[in-house]
């Protein structure tokens, strides 16, 4: 049992994606495993309910909070004025971000931290991946669903463990990035692209969160970066005192990728996942993995969810869903798609969702990354705005952003809604929809087979 014995447990803001799968996996561990939190949204809440873990009702109430906790898990969502957290503080129970907890419960292990702007999820699912087809034992966090993984976190027994790092602050409690926490072994920063703008003001304040990274490894950590990104480049020359090695993208055409004469299948695409794939190559041959062992994994690996995830296919079109939402990101997406997709047209959906997508300051990183699109949406919720207090946008300056004469805007729900069922009738080729959000909360397949 993790800890040595059982423990009380309780966390404020259970619904997160890795909360509740941290509380799944605590609970199943045989720990006492209570949690709470304002809403929940599915897939969390259908888990929790299967677990036994969701709240009886959606709130903060202080009376969830007993001296009998031995500790609480806090989230990011919960509010530094949350009233389960201020009941906490009152009677001096120990208090843990996730991140701080799962640099306790991995002390003792290998840790491998995937780090970087971009393809976090992907390069920590390759590397999973690999352990897994050649049945080498680890333990994990990552921020996305796998094909073959029951849960998004695993603590166990196993001397190694695969952590997604991300960059955004831990709790409101503790202000440190998360992957500070996390004192890696071996370290893969993919890249570095201004983002969380609501917390990071500069490019020079996010940057600095990345060289605060390097500068706490121990002088043993393998750090691998992309030899393309010039951030990184940048990053490497402060640091000749470290053991950072580069690495650049595997060469690829046609679903296959060619390595030391040989070539092996992919069901991937996209020099943004070559590179993606050669930063999981260096982990694992570290792991003592070997190039064709790496690369015969690599050719059933069918990527995480929502990332080059194929929704629908008919007569008439193919219908994608990608989780880019920053600038590079959808850059580097659409670029993928043209490759892959050169004989078809190609039309975009791309849903604003965080705050700096939303900002209008960040809005112009966004310029030419639609290139080769016969069409494009961009779609925000304009309610969100109001919510969020953020200045209003209006359709000349995204289109001015993006570089985009003919986009078309969507400012609500129901008029993506109308703008998708038009799209759905009459386009042929590749629907690639993009976001990290919702999308509204709307049925696409129900849409798109003309069903709402």
């Amino acid at each position: 049992m993790i800890f040595g014995e059982k423990k009380n447990i309780h966390f404020i803001a259970i619904g997160g994606a890795i909360m509740h799968n941290l509380a799944i996996c605590l609970s199943e561990q045989g720990h006492h495993v209570t949690g709470s939190d304002d809403v929940i949204y599915d897939p969390s809440l259908s888990r929790l309910k299967v677990a036994g873990l969701a709240p009886k009702e959606f709130g903060w109430f202080p009376k969830n909070i007993q001296k009998e906790i031995d500790f609480i898990v806090l989230g990011k969502h919960a509010r530094i004025d949350n009233p389960e957290l201020k009941k906490a503080q009152e009677l001096k129970i120990e208090i843990h971000s996730f991140p701080s907890l799962i640099s306790i419960l991995a002390k003792d292990k290998l840790k491998i931290v995937v780090a970087g702007s971009h393809g976090k999820t992907t390069t920590s699912s390759m590397i999973m991946h690999c352990l897994n087809y050649h049945k080498i034992d680890h333990d994990y966090l990552v921020g996305a669903q796998l094909e073959g993984y029951r849960n998004m976190v695993q603590i166990s027994d196993a001397k190694i463990m695969v952590i997604e790092g991300d960059e955004y602050l831990s709790s409101a409690l503790d202000h440190k990035p998360k992957f500070l926490h996390y004192q890696p072994d071996l370290l893969v920063i993919t890249g570095i692209e201004w983002d969380h703008i609501n917390v990071f003001k500069t490019l020079k304040d996010y940057v600095n969160q990345f060289y605060n990274l390097v500068n706490n490894c121990d002088e043993r950590t393998e750090i691998f970066i992309d030899e393309n990104d010039d951030e990184l480049q940048k990053l490497r020359r402060e640091f000749l005192n470290k053991n950072i090695i580069t690495y650049s993208p595997f060469q690829w055409k046609e679903d296959t990728v060619h390595f030391n004469g040989k070539s092996y299948p992919l069901k991937i695409f996209g020099t943004h996942n070559m590179s993606n794939m050669k930063a999981a190559f260096s982990i694992c041959q570290v792991l003592g993995v070997d190039a064709e062992g790496f690369l015969k994994s690599m050719s059933t690996f069918k990527g995480a969810a929502k990332r080059q995830q194929l929704l629908l296919e008919n007569e008439r079109f193919s219908l994608y869903w990608d989780f880019a939402h920053a600038p590079s990101k959808v850059k580097a997406t659409v670029k993928a798609f043209g490759t892959k997709f050169k004989d078809q047209n190609i039309a975009v959906i791309v849903e604003l969702h965080t705050y700096s997508s939303l900002d209008r300051d960040f809005i112009p990183m966004y310029k030419d990354s639609l290139i080769g699109a016969k069409s494009a949406i961009i779609y925000y919720d304009k309610e969100n705005l109001g919510i969020k207090k953020m200045e209003p946008l209006d359709a000349d300056f995204l289109k001015e952003g993006f570089n985009y004469e003919d986009l078309i805007i969507c400012e609500h729900k129901d008029s993506l809604k109308d703008h998708l069922s038009l799209l759905f009738k009459n386009f042929q080729g590749i629907i690639l929809i993009m976001s990290s959000g919702q999308i509204g909360g709307l049925n696409l397949l129900q849409i798109a087979k003309g069903e709402s």
